[in-house]
């Protein structure tokens, strides 16, 4: 039975099932699985009740846990179904007496976490629905969906790979307080300051080439085990542009990213080569390939994935030695024929951004026709 998860204007269609006797986390004989094994995790419930327009699975999977594979173990967070009027109304409204606050437009973040500033932006319609996200120096938080109520917004996400949860009060000085919770592993708190004109550091500006020799000696596993050179890969294609594409299959933004990149090679065909550098999060290479095939078949990409590492980014920056340090998952490099690199590009404006996304594009053409001219 296919089952459609809603966050904001993404929709995620999910193959499901419901399993035979023993497996269920609370001793059941009979449960639910809604799987994400492009991300390596599931939820697995077990309810008494249910919903008799959509049948028997949703009735399983009123109560149970995510498992999530994080490190060398699956992280578990229990939840729970509510039944909403709409898919828009994931939160249930709160009383309040406060007027309600004006969250709509751009905001100029600052995560506690980090000493880079994130950009906010924000839309809620006259039911008080609330949409956006947050962009970042290394990516977006992609699609965020919630409401207003009084001076307090709440949004969230749910793709199978986060479960983020965040919450900004307004203050009556105009600037917002909030916090952000990852799963129930992690918490940060931020606060923002309206600007219309908030930006994010240049992507193309950020990592820099610090031996452009390195790349002579980047030597990898392929699927099969065997080490291979990442330029002989390039050079097999005689692409006149080339992509080495750094990321890790456990990174939605870098699903977005391989997603825009396969439409580039869709656009420019045997003109553009890719190569792609799979870091991830445990050493087991056996389970790294399962990943990176789950992601072939998730993305729908074609070019090579070598296996590079763990996730880590201080490891992958000594992996690495070609660039200053790895900042952000994904990161881009550029490459004309020769192999000599034209363009740097830290983490991915996915299409929860909106323009940032669309002029984002445009810059990825402008250079790539750049190399084949």
């Amino acid at each position: 039975m296919p089952i459609r998860i809603s966050n904001g204007h993404e929709f995620i269609i999910k193959i499901n099932s419901v399993s035979g006797s023993g497996g269920g986390y609370d001793g059941s004989t009979r449960h639910g699985k809604i799987e994400f094994p492009e991300y390596d995790s599931f939820l697995s419930g077990s309810g008494d009740r249910g919903c008799e327009i959509v049948g028997d699975l949703v009735e399983r999977m009123q109560v149970g846990i995510w498992s999530k594979k994080r490190g060398d173990t699956y992280a578990q967070l229990p939840y729970r179904m509510i039944e909403v009027k709409s898919v828009d109304d994931r939160f249930e409204p709160i009383e309040s007496n406060e007027e309600l606050a004006e969250f709509n437009g751009r905001w100029s973040v600052d995560f506690d976490s980090s000493s880079d500033l994130a950009v906010g932006e924000f839309l809620v319609n006259e039911n008080q629905i609330a949409s956006g996200t947050f962009m970042t120096t290394t990516g977006d938080y992609r699609y965020l969906a919630g409401r207003v109520d009084g001076n307090l917004m709440r949004l969230s996400t749910f793709d199978g790979a986060h479960a983020f949860l965040f919450h900004a009060r307004m203050q009556d000085d105009g600037t917002i307080e909030g916090d952000f919770w990852s799963g129930n592993w992690y918490h940060d708190t931020w606060t923002a300051t309206r600007d219309d004109d908030a930006t994010l550091p240049d992507a193309f500006e950020q990592t820099v080439i610090a031996d452009e020799d390195a790349l002579d000696d980047m030597v990898f596993k392929n699927l099969q085990g065997e080490p291979t050179r990442v330029l002989d890969v390039l050079d097999e294609s005689n692409a006149p542009a080339r992509i080495i594409e750094i990321f890790g299959t456990w990174c939605p933004n870098c699903s977005d990213a391989g997603r825009e990149l396969v439409s580039l090679r869709e656009q420019y065909g045997d003109d553009l080569a890719v190569v792609g550098l799979a870091f991830e999060i445990t050493e087991d290479f056996d389970r790294s390939v399962q990943q990176v095939t789950r992601h072939h078949e998730h993305i729908g990409t074609d070019w090579p994935i070598l296996i590079a590492g763990l996730s880590d980014k201080k490891k992958a920056s000594e992996a690495l030695p070609v660039l200053d340090k790895v900042r952000s998952y994904p990161t881009l490099i550029f490459l004309d024929r020769n192999n000599e690199v034209q363009a740097v590009y830290s983490g991915f404006s996915g299409p929860a951004t909106g323009d940032a996304y669309t002029k984002q594009r445009e810059r990825f053409e402008e250079l790539i026709e750049s190399m084949i001219d």
